[in-house]
């Protein structure tokens, strides 16, 4: 299918930063996961994520000439915002690969790195179903910018130009009032005058204009197939349904009756990032921030049908841990994923989707069993953790992963055994591998995480350089020498 030339899809810095104070935008940041020992909680559980929108994000206001905020940076946003070298599945009907390795933490030569990756099914164009999709477009005042509407058009067009003859796309704008732009239709250039012609004027009726947009998908609902909302917007919901729990309970509720939510954030000074990744975990969709027409052409052109298709729902890793061969750990990011033990067998805990071709990576720090980590030795005899006895002694850890198929109900288990030899065969990292450390020692550092022994932003960018083979590694490794001159000096 043609593709219509976007504008000026050529970097990052395609669209100059607004200078806007940033002192409206609300990020839900979550602290540093704390060091757990085996002995007291061998089981780590969490919800996949396969939002990248924090990478984007922190990229922009480096660009802008400022560090971000702590709480805008989460770690394992930045990891999958990168592909790795994966095995792919051969059939949806097992819809994932789950690769592990293992290598000395560079900036801790006593621990080590784990990681753990999933690969998803990446769904053939002729078994991709159709698809019935609402644009859900912020045309309030706040969207004047060149960074947001007119982003947003260039985004929604990119998309509109990408869907098949069974496709349907219906358009709702809001600002003071909310109204529907456009019915459902099938007709491409009928889409594409309508994005063409939104303008921006007025305050934001968010609330209000989510529920005409379900309205608008429910009129056009395709059993077995795709139903879902592309919410564009700044996030600055000021008028109508502001309340937090209201909106997040009406794309659950919404969710379970088979219609998902895409969250695109756009612009500065008043992004309300909080808000609109928390809809879209609770809509079983995703949240990415736009800063160019280049990251909108990843999202809505190269990765369309990640971005669209389903591929697995309520996805969720454990990883139990053999205290014969780890004595402690920590997970680098998915603090606000977190799950119980209980909730991993638990088929009513909701958890992240994935879609086609996605990938999902997770990064533990390690400490081998005999030597000294973080948790100093107790005083008392009685307060400190029995020697284990090492049943299966071969292993040192299962990760286990279930998930449901998208028109399932019942969870499906997969589940790997990693053996004890990973961690003494561990060499300094090479590799995707190195890459994926470098981008978490990345993110790590610009969270202020307290055990990172000296490592710094430009380390990141000197571990990651070898493997900058293309233009998103070598942005890498630019942003991350650009963050480190950022950062103040001791006097």
């Amino acid at each position: 299918m043609r593709i219509a030339p976007a504008p000026s899809i050529v970097s990052s810095s395609a669209i100059p930063p607004v200078n806007v104070a940033a002192d409206r935008e609300r990020y839900a940041g979550e602290k540093v996961a704390q060091v757990v020992a085996v002995a007291e909680q061998p089981v780590s559980t969490f919800s996949v994520d396969v939002d990248t929108g924090s990478y984007a994000n922190v990229r922009r206001m480096l660009g802008e000439g400022r560090l971000p905020p702590s709480a805008a940076v989460r770690t394992e946003e930045m990891l999958n915002y990168f592909r790795y070298d994966y095995p792919r599945p051969s059939s949806q009907a097992e819809p994932f690969t789950i690769t592990t390795d293992m290598a000395v933490t560079p900036w801790n030569d006593a621990t080590r790195i784990l990681r753990i990756g999933l690969a998803g099914y990446d769904l053939p164009q002729d078994e991709r179903p159709p698809a019935n999709l609402v644009f859900l477009v912020d045309t309030s005042g706040s969207m004047l910018s060149m960074n947001k509407l007119p982003l947003v058009k260039c985004a929604l067009a990119l998309t509109a130009e990408r869907l098949g003859p069974e496709d349907r796309v219906a358009i709702v704008a809001y600002s003071g009032f909310t109204r529907v732009v456009l019915p459902s239709t099938g007709d491409k250039e009928s889409v594409l005058m309508a994005i063409e012609g939104l303008s921006a004027r007025g305050s934001t009726a968010g609330g209000a204009a989510l529920a005409l947009a379900y309205d608008e998908a429910r009129r056009a609902f395709r059993e077995g197939g795709v139903n879902r909302i592309l919410l564009a917007t700044d996030g600055d919901f000021n008028v109508g349904v502001v309340d937090g729990e209201a909106l997040v309970d009406t794309v659950a509720r919404e969710r379970e009756g088979g219609i998902s939510l895409t969250a695109l954030g756009f612009g500065t000074g008043n992004l309300n990032e909080a808000m609109m990744e928390q809809i879209a975990d609770h809509g079983n969709g995703n949240y990415f921030y736009i800063d160019s027409p280049a990251e909108a052409a990843k999202v809505l052109d190269d990765e369309l049908a990640s971005t669209l298709f389903t591929i697995a729902k309520d996805v969720k890793i454990q990883v139990e841990f053999n205290p014969a061969h780890v004595a402690e750990y920590r997970l680098l990011g998915y603090e606000n994923r977190a799950l119980a033990e209980q909730d991993f067998a638990n088929d009513a805990v909701d958890a992240g989707e994935i879609g086609a071709g996605h990938q999902v990576t997770a990064l533990y720090e390690i400490v081998p069993a005999g030597v000294q980590g973080w948790i100093p030795e107790r005083r008392y005899a009685a307060n400190r953790p029995a020697a284990a006895e090492g049943s299966r002694s071969g292993e040192m850890a299962v990760v286990r992963l279930r998930y449901k198929l998208p028109d399932g109900d019942e969870s499906l288990l997969l589940e790997r055994a990693l053996p004890a030899r990973t961690v003494r065969r561990a060499t300094a990292p090479t590799g995707d591998l190195a890459l994926a450390i470098a981008v978490a020692g990345y993110g790590q550092t610009l969270r202020g995480d307290p055990y990172l022994r000296g490592w710094t932003l430009a380390s990141s960018a000197d571990l990651a350089e070898p493997m900058a083979r293309d233009d998103l590694r070598r942005q890498f490794v630019t942003l991350a020498r650009q963050a480190a001159q950022l950062v103040p000096t001791a006097p």
